[in-house]
């Protein structure tokens, strides 16, 4: 057995949304591509020639690549990724991300998806892993959380801008989903996890 470990560093101060997206084990299993990406990896760093450095970060963001396209595969586990991946639910979830504020309903992510809405929201749920209108509770917190922690913004200018209608219910629902107020979290200075 070989084992081959690596960190990322992100450009970004904050790399938990991005994190928040990812899966958080991917098991690629008979990927000739990312055998040849390990295998220039190893081949990359026992040489250590000029330039390797640079060769070595573009040679692991593109392991990074391959591994999470073998995340939309029929055969993965059910997350985001996968999701991307079909192309039904694809155009609904990139019309959630594009337009977060945006005050969903199942219908018109169904129309997006051109699905019925029961077939939608089933196809949903076992793609994605959670219900449609529960993923996007989760991605609106996740971009508030975003919110309050980087740009400062005050909780009644994120409940706004994360589709909520007043600040009370976006409130509830931070609290619930996050286990601490909108206030709370952004006075903490980074909040939990």
């Amino acid at each position: 057995m070989r084992s081959l470990g690596g960190a990322f560093l992100f450009d970004n101060a904050d790399p938990q949304l991005l994190i928040s997206l990812l899966p958080g084990v991917v098991h690629v299993q008979n990927s000739m591509r990312l055998a040849q990406l390990v295998r220039m990896v190893g081949e990359e760093y026992m040489d250590q020639k000029p330039g390797s450095e640079f060769m070595l970060s573009r040679l692991i963001g593109m392991m990074l690549v391959e591994a999470m396209r073998s995340v939309t595969t029929g055969s993965a586990p059910p997350g985001l990724l996968r999701g991307l991946g079909d192309e039904r639910l694809a155009p609904a979830l990139k019309k959630m991300h594009a337009q977060v504020g945006h005050a969903w309903t199942v219908a018109e992510l169904a129309q997006a998806a051109a699905l019925s809405r029961s077939a939608f929201f089933d196809r949903f749920t076992r793609t994605v892993g959670v219900a449609p209108m529960e993923y996007l509770l989760s991605w609106r917190t996740e971009i508030a959380k975003d919110l309050l922690r980087r740009e400062r913004l005050s909780v009644s200018e994120v409940a706004e801008r994360v589709g909520y209608g007043s600040t009370s219910t976006f409130s509830v629902a931070f609290s619930r989903h996050v286990g601490q107020s909108p206030s709370r979290y952004a006075a903490s200075g980074s909040g939990p996890g």
